[in-house]
């Protein structure tokens, strides 16, 4: 029996975030923004879902006088990311 995979990670914008935060310590929103090719105002609206789940948590700071947002996975979005990636497997085979 499958289970169902996460309809928020299923999402491809939010799981290609939850893919480039898996491996690293933390990035800044323009960083994902560039790796993803996405729009700043989807790629805000992806991230605070994100967020809300509890997947990753966001700092908003100051570097030189301009706004810096930076993006960490959290450990239930380790856990919930490598179910994930545990179910799609499944699926594959």
């Amino acid at each position: 029996m499958f289970k169902p995979l996460d309809p928020l990670l299923h999402s491809q914008l939010r799981l290609a975030v939850m893919s480039l935060l898996i491996g690293l310590e933390e990035a800044d929103f323009t960083f994902l923004k560039e790796k993803t090719a996405s729009t700043a105002g989807n790629l805000s609206v992806q991230l605070d879902k994100l967020e809300k789940a509890g997947y990753i948590s966001i700092q908003k700071s100051f570097r030189d006088k301009r706004p810096l947002t930076t993006c960490k996975i959290t450990r239930k979005g380790i856990s919930a990311f490598e179910a994930y990636v545990e179910n799609l497997k499944k699926y594959i085979e």
